[in-house]
């Protein structure tokens, strides 16, 4: 099936965001696809901070998005809008970098304050890279992001089921973008 690049915009070695796209790779790889993990927070600080393009961390990552049919962005907002980490990747990146992709924008937050930042902070920045189709994006509250005493991540039923339609949705698309090209 289709290649998905799962992004974490997270700084945080224990992000609720990681840990939720790691739950959402896992269904999304039971539906066929081949996903592949990146959390931003493990690239060079160095080539991040400094506009490195030609650090081999950040070429890696230009080369992993043109192989992807789908990208999965997720984030932490932070003073209603996405991660500064996220930011500072996507500026580094090729201007269409997401030309040709299908893109889910996922975050998470504190408060239902923060709902609109991926339609008006997130969103206008995937579109001005080139994505194809951005699908309905997600918000989820960290309180309904719950961790099992096994370290296992589990949803909230609130958000559990919602968020499911939204990934199968775009497991959906992806599989008719490739079907589409096949024929």
């Amino acid at each position: 099936m289709a290649v998905v690049l799962s992004v974490s915009g997270s700084p945080s070695p224990t992000s609720r965001t990681a840990r939720l796209l790691r739950h959402l790779d896992a269904r999304l790889a039971l539906q066929g696809h081949d996903v592949i993990p990146l959390d931003v927070r493990t690239l060079p600080a160095e080539a991040l901070l400094g506009a490195d393009l030609a650090h081999p961390a950040i070429t890696e990552v230009a080369e992993l998005l043109a192989r992807a049919d789908g990208v999965v962005i997720g984030t932490p907002v932070y003073k209603a809008a996405y991660s500064g980490l996220l930011k500072t990747l996507l500026d580094l990146l090729p201007q269409y970098a997401l030309a040709g992709k299908t893109v889910l924008p996922l975050a998470t937050g504190g408060s239902t304050a923060h709902v609109l930042a991926i339609d008006y902070a997130l969103r206008p920045v995937l579109s001005s890279m080139g994505a194809t189709h951005i699908t309905p994006g997600w918000f989820v509250l960290d309180r309904h992001i719950l961790t099992a005493d096994d370290g296992s991540l589990t949803l909230d039923p609130t958000a559990a089921e919602p968020l499911t339609q939204v990934v199968d949705q775009f497991s959906l698309h992806l599989g008719a973008r490739l079907l589409r090209r096949v024929s």
